[in-house]
């Protein structure tokens, strides 16, 4: 099988601006399929951009699969931060006969990309390509931490695996599928009025991390621990506010700042777990001048930023550059162990697995923030200690 089968060329000379790529700029730095299909195999590349030309399944949201080009042309006037990219451009995987063909040609270009070591970045589509982006991990035969940014939760509510995916029920296709190679499912910004009570309490009852939108309002640092949890990101884009990100048939008035967005995007960057990302549902139809486009190649260019700012703290060696932390419960009955980074302060906690559990290690890692540490120490059982043991039982 070859990459160059499920992808097509970029028009790259219909990108170039008038006056041309400054030497500083991406599209000066990028390698762009647009000729030749690149060689991936001599570990030249980090990143890799894929465009996905079908938007057939997004709900409501018709014209996301215009967005790969739209993007580009704000992105690759971008200059390049304080770091030299290795970064590849793949084109776009067009739309398949039928949805499901779309379906499987991103999930072997996605788990291709990931045994190679390459991060791939996914831009275009509806969230329901989230689905297919999850299954890349089943043919790589991984567990996977799923992290979603929406302000929705894409449940349909007859809980049926027979329904058609799509940008509204993709979720019910993850958490039904079978084998299961889900570990955890988190998302950050849901906004009630948008969340049936229901899907709230089945997240509970799944131990599931789900966060409200006001949970971050004014300090979005909160997000990193969940983040950096993850596995792979699928970033809806009506999570931000409409009068930040208008390029979406379901924009709404609240939501996550420009800014926000572009920490969120940065903080995903920096996760050291993290081996894919999808920006899904940005509808160039709806951003007649462009900002959505540009704000969505600047949160593209954040977490590149944060790829190379990657501290590379996983595995936790050498040990002199952690200090542990001990605590008791109240009760007795446990002893909690947190983890600290002298390099960055950042936290982590050990969740020990039950018995029976994981042959190799005897504790999983769970990132946590200063407050579950300061909720042990005075005694009390941190709710994100109890939601990891469960899911480990």
């Amino acid at each position: 099988m070859s990459l160059s089968d499920f992808l097509s060329s970029v028009d790259f000379n219909s990108l170039i601006p008038n006056e041309g790529f400054y030497s500083s700029h991406l599209g000066s730095k990028i390698e762009v399929y647009h000729q030749n299909f690149p060689d991936l195999e001599d570990h030249q590349f980090d990143l890799a951009l894929i465009g996905v030309l079908d938007g057939r399944n997004a709900g409501n949201n018709c014209g996301t699969a215009k967005a790969p080009d739209f993007f580009r042309k704000k992105f690759y006037e971008l200059n390049e931060g304080n770091y030299s990219s290795r970064i590849v451009d793949l084109g776009n995987i067009k739309a398949g006969h039928t949805v499901s063909d779309t379906y499987v040609a991103l999930k072997l270009v996605v788990a291709e990309l990931v045994k190679l070591n390459i991060v791939p970045i996914i831009i275009g589509g509806g969230q329901d390509l989230t689905y297919a982006q999850f299954m890349a991990y089943e043919e790589l035969e991984q567990k996977v931490d799923l992290l979603v940014v929406d302000s929705h939760f894409d449940l349909d509510e007859n809980q049926d695996d027979t329904i058609e995916t799509s940008s509204k029920s993709y979720l019910n296709k993850i958490f039904l599928h079978q084998p299961n190679y889900l570990f955890n499912f988190s998302n950050i910004g849901y906004q009630t009025f948008f969340v049936n009570q229901d899907s709230l309490k089945l997240m509970d009852k799944l131990y599931f991390d789900v966060h409200r939108l006001g949970d971050f309002r004014n300090n979005v640092s909160v997000a990193e621990p969940i983040i950096r949890n993850a596995n792979m990101l699928s970033f809806d884009i009506s999570a931000i506010r409409s009068a930040d990100a208008v390029g979406n048939a379901n924009a709404s008035p609240n939501g996550f700042y420009g800014e926000d967005a572009c920490q969120i995007a940065r903080y995903a960057g920096m996760n050291d777990k993290l081996s894919s990302i999808g920006f899904y549902e940005y509808n160039p139809e709806y951003d007649p001048k462009g900002q959505t486009a540009m704000l969505l190649s600047q949160m593209v260019w954040y977490f590149i930023d944060g790829f190379y700012n990657r501290k590379k703290e996983l595995p936790m060696l050498p040990k002199s550059q952690y200090i542990t932390y001990r605590t008791s419960l109240k009760d007795g009955t446990h002893e909690l162990v947190f983890v600290k980074s002298k390099k960055t302060d950042r936290w982590w906690m050990q969740v020990p697995y039950p018995t029976g559990g994981s042959k190799n290690e005897r504790h999983h890692l769970v990132p946590c923030r200063y407050e579950d540490y300061q909720t042990a120490n005075a005694g009390e059982m941190p709710d994100l200690w109890l939601r990891t043991y469960q899911k480990l039982i």
